[in-house]
């Protein structure tokens, strides 16, 4: 299976997917192309590194928004790849990109959805939202897009407490450590090797 892996930031989610690849964790996957879709992302030296094809598609190069979608989504449908990968990355996937990939796009969300997601839940929003809230568990959740924000069918899940004296950095790095980085490549890791279907909007794992 080849798949995309679209970034906006440091690429630390990238990098467990590059590492779980190389020590045989995720099978029968092979990252075909990395975009950022922010010139200065650390994503795109990470796929440097790794010998992976990376560029940098950015809205701030397009006329309009829809010239943007237009050419992430071409860009997409060009690579040939089976699947696309969310990994952080900040950017609305426009519908034209659903509607072409059907359940073949993946997001990881720093939260147990339905708690703490949708407009506004991103990034470091999301463990501001958790700890303002004050609740004991928080987690990650790996999902299908759909035209929705963090609406889609759900693949994994997994939780994470909140320790007294956390702040948004320090429960953020827990829940990558502890989640994020172990899902994910577990999700790619399935959908590779045809574990995970999706019948009348919910997921069904083999």
């Amino acid at each position: 299976m080849k798949i995309a892996v679209l970034v906006s930031g440091g690429g630390t989610n990238l990098q467990a997917i590059i590492d779980k690849i190389a020590d045989g964790t995720i099978t029968n996957t092979e990252i075909a192309l990395v975009i950022a879709n922010n010139q200065g992302a650390f994503a795109l030296e990470r796929a440097a590194k790794a010998g992976i094809p990376a560029e940098c598609i950015s809205p701030k190069n397009f006329a309009s928004r829809d010239e943007f979608n237009v050419a992430l989504t071409n860009r997409l449908v060009e690579s040939g790849v089976d699947l696309i990968v969310l990994a952080g990355f900040l950017v609305n996937i426009p519908p034209m990109m659903v509607e072409k990939f059907p359940n073949k796009i993946i997001n990881i969300h720093p939260s147990l959805i339905p708690s703490f997601c949708g407009k506004g839940f991103y990034g470091l929003h999301v463990h501001e939202g958790v700890l303002a809230r004050g609740v004991k568990v928080t987690g990650a959740t790996v999902h299908f897009v759909d035209d929705g924000t963090d609406t889609g069918p759900i693949i994994l899940q997994k939780a994470v407490n909140v320790e007294q004296g956390d702040d948004p950095k320090t429960l953020q790095l827990r829940v990558m450590e502890q989640a994020e980085w172990n899902i994910l490549p577990q999700a790619i890791d399935m959908i590779a090797n045809g574990k995970v279907s999706v019948v009348d909007g919910h997921v069904i794992i083999e």
